[in-house]
């Protein structure tokens, strides 16, 4: 079976995060990764994985839809719709890059706005 490619990849950490999969999340976490939103930055796994805790405990559901997602070598770029609790809408762009290993180095989040 070939290895997924890194599209393949960001929709695996989405699927998990969506689950509040926390095991998921740490299987693709680089050791050295950098989380940055607009309200954090984080370096290090450790780190990395609590912060992401903090979220899943902050809520009780999580939907993602992929709006669109653009690849390079190492990274991808995924425009997401997120629905929190069923009831709040989120945009956001994740800024997604893996190291040589297909692990995620880096995530640079940026929030947005819809259409309307």
């Amino acid at each position: 079976m070939p290895e997924p490619n890194n599209k393949e990849r960001c929709q695996t950490y989405l699927n998990g995060y969506a689950a509040k999969n926390i095991a998921a999340i740490d299987d693709i976490f680089a050791e050295d990764i950098v989380l940055r939103d607009w309200k954090i930055r984080v370096v290090g796994k450790t780190l990395a994985l609590e912060e992401t805790q903090k979220n899943f405990d902050a809520v009780d559901s999580l939907e993602i839809d992929i709006l669109a997602t653009y690849e390079s070598d190492d990274t991808v770029a995924a425009e997401l719709r997120i629905f929190i609790d069923g009831s709040e809408e989120l945009y956001v762009t994740n800024v997604i890059t893996f190291n040589a290993e297909g692990k995620i180095s880096s995530i640079r989040a940026y929030v947005g706005r819809g259409d309307n």
